[in-house]
């Protein structure tokens, strides 16, 4: 599990007014140039700790742009992209299923590449959670004390995550959604957007709860559930 420090030393160069334009920055390769991306890319930005020395993407995609920084190769170039630069963001989306992130994540891993959690400027991160590698934390979210957030999740933009609540690893929480109190998320779910779960909640693993849901009933693994109350809709295989 990873440190804290990243996202305190935002914070701490925000509160002391520091230019954080002065600060030596890190070459970092986004992988994935879609939408998830250009709101990705906001979000390094905002840290200041980071200078994005390009995108990997589709192979038609190369030469193209998103929000000024270009596509410079495919993720069949890691291995090359990986002697140029060793730090790496993870900026494909993720709703129905985290497969395309996994493999990603797994052959990132496979040759020592280095993927930092990341937290946006905006965000508050207790010192007292602990977030893994791979994860970003967007403009907005909250994660409150003893909050423990496993490897390669999207924690969305608004986010709220409240004290004791366990997050797996490849988890994806939408923008505004309410995990309340000792919720536990198992890998690689989905939370939708305005989605709540009561407190002391079990979210299986692999499962998906729909935007707008009321969660206040365990969700077994590989369901898919939504309305409010939420009701099971579906299996997720």
């Amino acid at each position: 599990m990873a440190g804290r420090q990243g996202g305190e030393y935002s914070q701490q160069c925000q509160d002391k007014k520091i230019n954080l334009k002065a600060i030596h920055k890190r070459k970092i390769i986004l992988i994935g140039g879609g939408g998830h991306c250009k709101s990705s890319i906001d979000v390094i930005l905002s840290t200041g700790l980071y200078t994005i020395a390009g995108i990997l993407d589709r192979k038609e995609k190369v030469g193209e742009q998103v929000l000024g920084f270009a596509i410079i190769a495919t993720d069949d170039d890691l291995d090359t992209m990986k002697k140029k630069c060793d730090c790496f963001a993870i900026t494909v989306g993720q709703i129905k299923t985290a497969a395309a992130r996994m493999n990603i994540y797994n052959r990132l891993k496979a040759v020592n590449a280095d993927l930092p959690f990341i937290v946006a400027a905006t965000a508050h991160v207790s010192s007292l959670a602990e977030i893994a590698s791979g994860t970003m934390v967007f403009h907005h979210a909250l994660i409150n004390a003893s909050v423990t957030i496993g490897e390669n999740c999207i924690i969305n933009s608004g986010a709220l995550i409240e004290h004791d609540a366990i997050v797996g690893n490849h988890c994806h929480i939408s923008t505004a959604a309410v995990l309340n109190g000792n919720v536990n998320v198992k890998d690689e779910s989905f939370i939708g957007s305005n989605a709540s779960i009561l407190q002391g909640i079990t979210i299986g693993y692999k499962s998906i709860v729909g935007a707008g849901s009321w969660v206040s009933k365990n969700v077994s693994d590989k369901t898919i559930v939504a309305g409010n109350p939420a009701k099971h809709i579906g299996t997720n295989e």
